[in-house]
């Protein structure tokens, strides 16, 4: 693929232009408000399975720890993997809305310094470069020494793992989230670019005599603490969308101009396609051949990560998701602004998403067929396989932003400048 900076800047007069969606003579609300709504539907409803899910990840959680078992750890490891789909799904809400932004970091971050966490295999981590946090094995000390502070962690709680987070200023002390508990769940990735994930024993869970990996009550006991922060923080996240209150998130999107409302959803779509999925997720990871940076990479389970990801930029255009019981939401759509100005373009743009699923597609098609050919394999040096189609998924993730450029220019909206994360394409 040919590289050149894709310009992102687009300088365009200010102002939504008039649209031919005309609202009824009864119906004060205009097409482009009633797009911002199908906006703030469809963020509570994925938040809301996003909680939903995880509210059963908490309740298998409590199931598990009761009583340990080989059996009862891969039906732990099903939910996670369910509760992971929604929640991706919801990443296209964190570009354009500071308040999702600044809250993510404590439910997705990654890669973190599994040290800090639990007992790792020293002759295969890899953590950041001084950072003091990475060895810190909070489940097998009560106490640990954070410079010249002392912290307490005889009782392992939620508030504790919140206020640990990015400890001495480093972004890979991550002590909480859905990776956290996958690290937790399945331990390290010990096979790099070879096939297999992580091979945590269910027996890191075992009281008595049978514990393995030492601390098995203060493993249950962070694991726990995890889950119950997970669900905590989607449920106060899920009311921030909730319709029918006047002082929460929703309203006060919904009380600015629908041009911002506009601008937030295509800036959110355009930075998680390119510098975030294109470049952070799929690009570093290639050209490093480096599985610290698969999103997933204690349970390869990046595939998913990726195609939901790309599948939450497609709903908001449409202006519809599917709920985790098969419901729709859906209403006024971006499709539908594009589609009154431009048919052509509208079309366009349906193929283009269409072309990223059925590419991001072929990930989940290898990595869940006969093969087993997971992300992190993808990576591996001289994997001529994993190149092609890594790099036909930038340019196709590259190809989608251009296009919502070509929106945002059809409907008037100004200072859209998606994030690049500083890659070049």
């Amino acid at each position: 693929m040919k590289k050149r900076t894709l310009t992102l800047a687009i300088a365009l007069a200010a102002g939504i232009s008039g649209c031919s969606l005309m609202p009824s003579a009864q119906d004060n609300t205009t097409a482009e408000q009633k797009v911002v709504k199908t906006y703030t539907d469809i963020a509570y409803a994925t938040f809301d399975d996003a909680y939903i899910t995880a509210l059963e990840l908490q309740k298998s959680v409590d199931l598990f720890l009761a009583n340990p078992s080989a059996e009862g750890l891969e039906q732990l490891k099903s939910q996670w993997k369910i509760a992971r789909a929604p929640y991706q799904q919801s990443e296209v809400f964190r570009f354009g809305n500071a308040i999702v932004d600044d809250w993510e970091g404590q439910l997705n971050a990654w890669p973190l310094d599994e040290g800090l966490i639990d007992y790792v295999d020293g002759s295969y981590y890899q953590h950041e470069l001084g950072n003091p946090g990475a060895e810190l094995n909070i489940i097998a000390n009560s106490k640990v020494q954070v410079g010249s502070e002392t912290v307490s962690f005889a009782e392992i709680t939620p508030e504790k793992l919140a206020n640990i987070n990015e400890l001495g200023g480093s972004e890979a002390n991550v002590a909480t989230g859905y990776h956290a508990i996958e690290f937790l769940l399945w331990g390290q990735d010990l096979n790099g670019t070879r096939s297999g994930a992580g091979e945590r024993p269910y027996t890191d869970y075992v009281q008595g005599g049978d514990c393995t990996g030492g601390n098995c009550d203060r493993r249950g006991m962070y694991l726990k603490a995890a889950a119950d922060l997970l669900v905590a923080d989607l449920d106060w996240m899920r009311n921030q969308w909730a319709a029918g209150q006047s002082d929460n998130y929703r309203a006060t999107l919904l009380a600015e101009s629908a041009e911002q409302g506009l601008r937030k959803m295509l800036y959110g779509m355009g930075s998680l396609s390119l510098g975030e999925l294109a470049g952070e997720r799929i690009k570093v990871s290639m050209e490093a051949n480096s599985t610290e940076d698969e999103h997933d990479c204690f349970s390869d389970n990046t595939h998913y990560s990726h195609y939901y990801d790309a599948k939450g930029i497609q709903n908001i255009y449409l202006g519809e998701y599917t709920r985790i019981d098969g419901s729709k939401v859906n209403g006024t759509s971006l499709s539908d602004l594009v589609k009154a100005k431009n048919a052509t373009l509208d079309s366009n743009v349906r193929q283009q998403f269409a072309t990223t699923d059925k590419t991001l597609q072929e990930l989940v098609d290898l990595a869940e067929g006969p093969q087993q050919i997971k992300f992190d394999m993808l990576i591996a040096p001289g994997n001529k396989q994993g190149v092609d189609l890594l790099t036909r998924s930038i340019g196709t993730l590259v190809e989608q932003t251009r296009y919502i450029e070509q929106v945002a220019a059809t409907l008037k909206v100004d200072a859209l400048n998606p994030d690049t994360a500083d890659h070049e394409f």
